[in-house]
């Protein structure tokens, strides 16, 4: 099983990423304020504008270190890596099933059946922790939920998997609401709002989001899977369509319920966000920080995987769904075995 190393989040958006033999730097000001050998880390991701020196760049692709440059809000900028690896065989068979109309719904299926169970269980939690938030609409959602798992499989194409992961994607979110339980005046969920986020929660959500699609993009590429060619997300330049596949059945398990224990523990605050005239809502410097580390965090704790049966650690999911759909297109086994929480 792959070694789970450092991800280096790079917070302020003066510094500046450089290198000394085989350590990376994080310099503002000419000043070195951060050091770390590169044989400690297998991503970075750099949140601000003065960039990387060449040499470092070409030490992280080299070391097989994914570099991702985002604005100092999150939003994606650009991907720097080495040269890719895997096996050629395996990709060719993932591009024939991705263009193949019977099997590309097949896989659609299972990430987003994994999607809506995944789902349904942050509400079955919520309702469990706290029956005085249980409402009609909420037990509908549930039951509604329960079934469109079920229908996700009786359908033949990919436009009906993307109907049903829609409506079902409404009802979630608006019945997740209902698990915000503190400061509801500044916490709250009246849809999913992106590019930008138009609320606090939704702010969350989002930067959960891009942390977890860089790292399925790096768990598919580390297995030989092309991240671009997907079976749900259809194929569209510079869009990483299988890591976007590959993220929908860890969305709610990792994203929206760090996102809800954040506010619910108070560790997080109004204070900690900033809307823009355009009614944009990001967080701030300090609260970024404090928030990746709750991340880091979270991927250290262990859980047993529901198909393998073994411990393993939270943040290594992506690398091992990347590896059993990787087993799934060579014909290992018999069918794509999702992440389900339990």
């Amino acid at each position: 099983m792959r070694k789970l190393l450092n991800t280096l989040y790079v917070t302020n958006p003066e510094s500046y990423l450089a290198r000394e033999g085989e350590n990376v730097l994080v310099r503002v000001d000419d000043n070195t304020v951060f050091r770390i050998p590169c044989h400690n880390l297998e991503a970075i991701v750099y949140f601000g504008y003065p960039g990387a020196s060449p040499s470092l760049l070409g030490l992280c692709a080299e070391r097989g270190i994914t570099v991702s440059f985002l604005t100092e809000h999150g939003r994606f900028l650009a991907r720097v890596e080495g040269p890719q690896s895997g096996n050629v065989l395996l990709r060719r068979r993932q591009y024939r099933l991705a263009d193949e109309e019977n099997q590309a719904p097949l896989l659609a299926k299972y990430f987003i059946a994994a999607k809506i169970i995944n789902s349904r269980a942050v509400l079955l939690r919520g309702r469990r922790d706290h029956p005085e938030i249980v409402e009609d609409n909420f037990e509908q959602a549930i039951v509604f939920m329960g079934k469109m798992a079920k229908k996700v499989f009786e359908s033949n194409n990919l436009g009906d998997v993307r109907g049903i992961e829609g409506e079902t994607a409404q009802r979630y979110f608006e019945q997740i609401d209902h698990l915000i339980l503190e400061d509801k005046s500044e916490f709250f969920m009246k849809g999913r709002s992106r590019r930008p986020p138009l609320d606090k929660f939704n702010a969350l959500l989002s930067l959960f989001y891009t942390l977890l699609v860089h790292e399925c993009r790096s768990a598919l590429e580390t297995v030989g899977l092309d991240p671009a060619v997907g079976f749900l997300h259809r194929d569209r330049p510079g869009r990483p369509s299988l890591a976007l596949d590959l993220m929908e059945e860890l969305r709610a398990y990792l994203g929206d319920r760090m996102a809800l224990s954040l506010i619910n523990r108070k560790q997080i605050c109004k204070d900690d966000f900033v809307v823009n005239p355009n009614g944009a809502v990001y967080l701030k410097k300090d609260a970024r920080k404090s928030v990746l580390a709750a991340w880091q965090k979270r991927k250290q704790e262990e859980i047993v995987h529901p198909y393998l049966n073994e411990k393993i650690l939270v943040g290594l999911l992506p690398y091992t769904q990347a590896l059993l759909l990787a087993r799934f297109l060579r014909g290992d086994i018999d069918a794509y075995p999702a992440f389900v929480w339990k």
